[in-house]
This record gives structure tokens, C-alpha cells and sequence, in this order.
């Protein structure tokens, strides 16, 4: 079975205060364009818009079915918002962008990514994979023994951990994704504790 790497580098703003995770980008024929969350019918980028500019439709272009990468990227770089997610490499079980059916080859290296923001004292997860990737790796990160847990927090719930040389709260998110069954306001209103 094939092996893919990541096809996106991550986006880590120097500014960058909070780090959102997901697991893997979907299939690129499935992209709108070329940064984190370009499925159409994901609603990552629309829940932003409501949040912050009251408009779910904000970061799309008019009249396209695609997201404006640049505005994007803009509002990004403002509000200090990194980008990347917890597989460097994965084998997709089935040709789709299901979490239930992507095995993570290579997990991405959590702590390296921290390196190079050291303003960011948060990170978010956007769904299942990576959340149950991001407790193992911040377990280990925390000084627990090997096989220990942390507590996997609530869907739109927090914990506080020190790993990694710093202070972090990691907030597990509702999925963006269409197949998460709930309604966009309803997810609006867990991403806005955020900020």
C-alpha cells in the first residue's frame, strides 16, 4: 500500500500564538486550494468567518468554489494562527479523506513545531486522529511513563499540561468536516471560546 508524505509545509507564523492540528489533508483532488482545510466541503474556514467577521461565506471567493488562500493567509498571519497536522506520512485505507480510514506512518514531531513559535501556549486538534495522536505524544512529552495517558479532554473542552518546556492548553475541537453531525452554528460556538 502507498505511503504519502505530507504534500503542504507547516505554516508557523512567528507571532503565531495557537496551533491547530487536524490529521491529514484529503486526497489533493479534492482541494480547493493549497493550504490546511482546502476541502470545499470542509467547514473549518466558514466557521472563521462566522466567529470573526460574521460571515460564513468571508474566505470564499465569489462565485467559485474555492477559498481565498491569500485573505487566508492574511487573517492567519493577524491573529497568530499556525497550521499543520499530526501525520508527516500516512496510508489511506480506502481513496478518501476519512480519518476512520488513514493509518499514520510518521507521526509529525509536535515538539519541533513548538520550537519555532515560542509565543504559542496552545494548540488545538480538529478531530478525532488527531486528537488520539496528539495525547500520546504530549503523554510522553509531560514526563508520564510509557503507556500513561493523559486525560483526553471533552469535545470543546481543555486541559493544561507542561511538556515541551512550556505551559500548554490543548483544546479538542469538534471535527469541520461535513460527515460531523453538527450543524455549522452549533460548531461556530465551540471554535469561538477559542478566542
Amino acid at each position: 500500500m502507498k505511503t504519502e508524505s505530507h504534500p503542504l509545509q507547516p505554516f508557523l507564523p512567528l507571532n503565531g500564538k495557537i496551533l491547530f492540528l487536524g490529521s491529514f489533508p484529503p486526497p489533493r483532488a479534492r482541494w480547493s486550494m493549497d493550504f490546511f482545510y482546502p476541502n470545499w466541503i470542509n467547514d473549518f474556514w466558514r466557521i472563521q468567518g462566522l466567529i470573526h467577521f460574521g460571515d460564513k461565506t468571508y474566505f470564499e471567493v465569489k462565485g467559485e468554489k474555492r477559498f481565498d488562500r491569500e485573505k487566508i493567509i492574511a487573517f492567519a498571519n493577524d491573529k497568530g494562527l499556525a497550521f499543520y497536522d499530526t501525520a508527516t506520512k500516512v496510508r489511506r485505507l480506502k481513496d478518501n479523506a476519512s480519518d476512520n480510514f488513514l493509518e499514520i506512518v510518521e507521526p509529525t514531531d509536535i515538539g519541533f513545531l513548538l520550537q519555532q513559535m515560542p509565543l504559542c501556549n496552545r494548540i488545538i486538534t480538529t478531530g478525532g486522529k488527531a486528537s488520539e495522536e496528539l495525547l500520546k505524544q504530549l503523554s510522553l512529552a509531560s514526563g508520564l511513563p510509557h503507556g500513561e495517558l493523559l486525560p483526553l479532554p471533552s469535545i470543546g473542552d481543555c486541559i493544561s499540561v507542561s511538556a515541551y518546556g512550556r505551559n500548554l492548553e490543548w483544546w479538542r475541537m469538534p471535527s469541520s468536516s461535513r460527515a460531523y453531525p453538527l450543524a455549522l452554528p452549533k460548531k461556530a460556538e465551540f471554535y469561538k471560546m477559542l478566542f
